[in-house]
Formats: structure tokens, sequence, C-alpha cells
């Protein structure tokens, strides 16, 4: 017999943590944080206790209670006794946090599987982020963590490529890459004792490389799918867009402006940069960008299926912020970021001010206090091509960035596509795959896949399903 059970991304928009059994085999297809949940308890100022984490995360229904799958110094720190593992493996679909951060919570000997691209990234926010109690994914610290000098505990963790075929038990896992807003993301294919799973992980069809969803697709039509778990971000959502789009649109707004520009989007989304790369390039301007952009960069140039330009690339300019003293000292800076600092692409604030319209800069909502450094004329271009707010935590985020925007006199721009599929797109696959049942999650709006599909099935969490 086989079963599905979903521990997250129900009426919700993340937090997929989705349970296969068969036979005596038990995976979990992505283990991630969620959203809506975090915010309607946490936000900057109040979070988690570190130690307790695990306890804070039950009690408030952030993780589920189910034995054999969390880290032994966590249960002990509960009062409880260490469990063995029960979940023969965690296979991630890519690395945006509502997919994977709550692999931290998980025991060391659970295998996780990841694509290489996504494994990249998270060694570049590892990196550049330091060790947090809720990102500790390829290692983490014992807690309490009373010595310090104890090398942390490792993970095992198995990358793949798409089109691999893994076995876990009785249950085969292969994973097709699909077109997301990052790189590395994939579909699974399950294959059971009893049916065939597909499970879209988060995908779109109007991105740069809609192929690779399209491939997936025909992969699940082929193999003849009984059961299909879809994502469903934008299902009442009609609005067409494209990577090209927010090209051409942002072209046209460089070339008018003979000032600064600035651009604000998730680095992650290797498209996004590219298309603001090459603006920046086809306009005779440098492309500026900071340390954990660098390290994130450094990873996609290794990878030859991404095709970025290096860190070494004439048009590429690394931002050397000020920190600590103010002064640019080198005790200001970590190892790695002083490694990055010994380039020669490297400007100072005051170097970006001298030559503002050579240049469009990467300026999260992290980073507006560089802002005073660099003194950009007034009149120049901010682009924010990220989603507009679509929650109270976000609007008001978005209000203290536009009050930034408007004292430094700022002219901001809008061009942005999503990575998930709309509703007509979502319609296409779902005729395509034809499944005997679908299961919406990672969506506000199941009830709406009703109407693509009578064999919807409207989930419980934590209710077994069988196929």
């Amino acid at each position: 017999m086989t079963s599905i059970t979903f521990y997250g991304g129900v009426k919700e928009i993340g937090g997929n943590k989705i349970l296969i059994e068969d036979r005596d085999t038990k995976i979990f297809l992505d283990f991630g944080m969620c959203f809506g949940k975090m915010g309607k308890y946490y936000e900057e100022y109040l979070k988690p206790r570190t130690a307790a984490c695990l306890e804070d995360f039950m009690v408030m229904g952030l993780v589920p209670d189910i034995k054999g799958v969390y880290r032994g110094d966590l249960l002990t720190h509960m009062g409880r006794k260490p469990e063995e593992p029960d979940i023969d493996a965690v296979f991630i679909s890519h690395a945006h946090a509502d997919h994977i951060n709550h692999v931290t919570f998980l025991h060391e000997d659970i295998p996780v599987h990841m694509g290489e691209t996504c494994y990249g990234i998270i060694d570049a926010i590892t990196e550049t982020g330091g060790r947090k109690i809720d990102f500790e994914i390829f290692d983490y610290k014992n807690r309490p963590n009373i010595d310090r000098k104890c090398p942390p505990v490792q993970r095992k963790i198995e990358k793949f490529r798409t089109g691999k075929k893994i076995k876990v038990g009785s249950i085969e896992v292969q994973p097709i890459h699909v077109d997301h807003s990052v790189p590395g993301a994939y579909g699974f294919i399950v294959h059971t004792s009893d049916g065939t799973i597909a499970y879209t992980g988060d995908l779109r069809l109007h991105g740069a490389h809609s192929e690779m969803t399209r491939e997936f697709v025909d992969k699940a039509v082929s193999d003849d799918v009984d059961a299909l778990i879809t994502e469903g971000t934008r299902i009442g959502d009609k609005t067409k867009g494209s990577e090209k789009d927010v090209y051409t649109k942002s072209k046209k707004a460089v070339s008018k402006t003979k000032k600064m520009v600035f651009v604000d989007f998730n680095f992650k989304d290797v498209d996004r940069f590219r298309t603001f790369f090459n603006i920046a390039k086809e306009s005779s301007r440098k492309f500026i960008l900071g340390y954990k952009e660098a390290a994130l960069l450094k990873r996609y140039s290794d990878d030859e299926g991404l095709d970025v330009p290096s860190l070494d690339d004439k048009n590429i300019v690394l931002y050397q912020a000020r920190k600590g003293s103010g002064t640019y000292i080198d005790r200001d800076y970590g190892k790695a970021e002083r490694d990055y600092y010994n380039a020669k692409n490297v400007w100072k604030a005051d170097e970006i001010h001298e030559r503002q319209k050579e240049v469009v800069m990467f300026m999260n909502f992290w980073n507006l206090g560089n802002l005073i450094d660099i003194k950009p004329e007034p009149g120049s271009l901010f682009i924010h091509s990220l989603s507009e707010a679509f929650n109270e935590e976000m609007a008001i985020s978005e209000k203290r960035e536009n009050n930034w925007l408007e004292r430094f006199q700022l002219n901001k721009l809008q061009a942005h596509c999503s990575g998930h599929a709309s509703g007509p797109e979502l319609k296409e696959l779902i005729e395509s795959i034809s499944a005997k049942e679908i299961f919406p999650i990672h969506t506000e709006y199941p009830g709406t896949f009703r109407d693509l599909s009578s064999k919807t099935r409207m989930i419980k969490e934590g209710k077994r399903y069988e196929i």
C-alpha cells in the first residue's frame, strides 16, 4: 500500500513537506519553512529560541511532531530521548527556503538528495551568512553549543542531475529539471509499488527555459501518472509576462537615463541576473554587486550549464562596503570576504559616486544604507524586479523602501515576471498529464483547481491519502 501525507504546503504558499510511504520505505519530498505560519508568530525581533528552536516550532505548529525525523540534540533539549531515524531519504526540489530550510532539524543519518546547482547555492549562502540554527543544511553544531571547538555533525548529502534514477527501498525517484526563478529546480517522478506520483516542485512555462518544464510534463505523460502533486501559487492569476518583457521594459528605462541605475531582484534568479547584466553590458555600464552576490555568482559560473560570466569578467565590479570601523581595514571582514576584495575589480563608494553614469548596481532592501556612502544624483533610476507586496509584512517593508527612495529622490520602476505558473499554464499542465488524482499544494486557493479537474482532492494536513 502506498500513501501520501502532507505536513506542509496545505492552503498556504510554501512549507512543502510531503511524506510518501510505500511498503517499508518512507521518503519526504521537500522539507521547507512555512512562511505564512512563521509570520503569524515571529518577526525580525521576535524569533524562536536558538537551542529550543525545534520545541518552539513544534509547539507553535510550524513543524510536525512525528517520530524518527529529528536531530537528537534538539530532542534532548526538549526533554525527550534521541530517536533512530525512520525516514529513508529526503528529496529537495530547489534551493528556496520554503522547500529546504527545515532540513536543519533533520536527523543526520537521513540522506538528503538535492541537485548539484542547488548544492552550490546552499554552499554560497552558508559561506556568506554564517552559522544559524534555522539554516544548518550540510552540517550542524550540537545544541546547546557549549564546546565551540567541537566539530560540526555532517549530514549525508547526495547530489543529482536531471534524469538520474535513484532507488530508495521500494521507491524509485527520477528528478527532471523544470524552469523556475532559481536554477537547479526539479520536479520528481516517483515510482512506487502501487503506482506513479509526479511532484511539480515550483515551475512555470513562461520563463527563459520553458523547454525544461515541458520535458517534465512529457515524462509524466509517458510514465502514466496516477497522482499529480502540483503547486498552485498563481492558480487564480491569468497575468501574462516573461523574462523578455522584463528585459525590454528595463532596457528602455536604462537607455533613457543618464544617471545611476540600481536594480533589486532575488539574486538566486540567474535568469534575472543575466537580464540585468546584459542590459548593463549593452549600455556600456559596469554591473556592480556585493560580496554575497559575488559568492553566488562564483558558484553559478562554475556550472557550465548556466552560461553566466565569471567574477573576473571585465564588465563586473565588486562593491566593498564599509563595515565595523568604517575605515576598510582588513579586520572588518572575514577571511572569505577578504579573498573576494583582494581581486582587481573592486570599487569603494567614492569610486562609484564619481562614475555614476557608468554603472548598474545591485541594491536590495537590506543594503539601502549604502546609498548614504554612494550619494546617487537625484533622478537616478531604481528598478524593483520583485513581486509587489502581497502581505502585511511585505507592505511595511515596501513602504520603508519607498521612503529611502524618496529621501534620495530616486525614480522607481516596477519590472518583474513570476517564477510560478499562471492559472492557464497550470490548466495546460494538468490537462496534458491527465493524472487519475490531483493534489493541489503550495496555494492559498486549492478549491480553484476543481474548476480545472473533477479529479482534484482537497487536502487536510496530516491526513494519509492512499493511491
